[in-house]
């Protein structure tokens, strides 16, 4: 069975840091990529971020968390990794780890996930 399992999530004051890590099972690490993405109260769920399952490793990262999260993959543990700095009160959300249809990253490609994690709970206090 193919599985994603997401852990790191929490409460965090507003300007400190989280990370959270999302474990796969049941499936080759390398054949597809991997995205985060955040479903806030009231909110359609949006893609934040991803990573290609490419040897370069290539990202996106939405306007909204540009220059403050910050994705990796570890490939010996199968696991792809978010950290987030400079939290705003507007980073709570539920986030959401996701297999992709496609190896490579893209904004486009972030429409297309064949897998999701269970999410995570990310509350920021101001």
């Amino acid at each position: 069975e193919v599985q994603l399992v997401e852990s790191g999530g929490g409460f965090v004051q507003a300007g400190g840091s989280l990370r959270l890590s999302c474990a796969t099972s049941g499936i080759t690490f390398d054949e597809n990529a991997r995205g985060w993405f955040r479903q806030a109260p009231g909110k359609e769920r949006e893609g934040i971020s991803c990573i290609s399952a490419t040897n370069d490793g290539s990202t996106y990262y939405a306007d909204s968390v540009k220059g403050r999260f910050a994705i990796s993959r570890d490939d010996v543990k199968e696991t792809v990794y978010l950290q987030m700095n400079s939290l705003k009160p507007e980073d709570t959300a539920v986030y959401y780890c996701g297999l992709l249809a496609s190896r490579i990253c893209s904004w486009y490609g972030m429409h297309y996930v064949e897998l999701w994690g269970q999410g995570a709970l990310v509350t920021v206090s101001s």
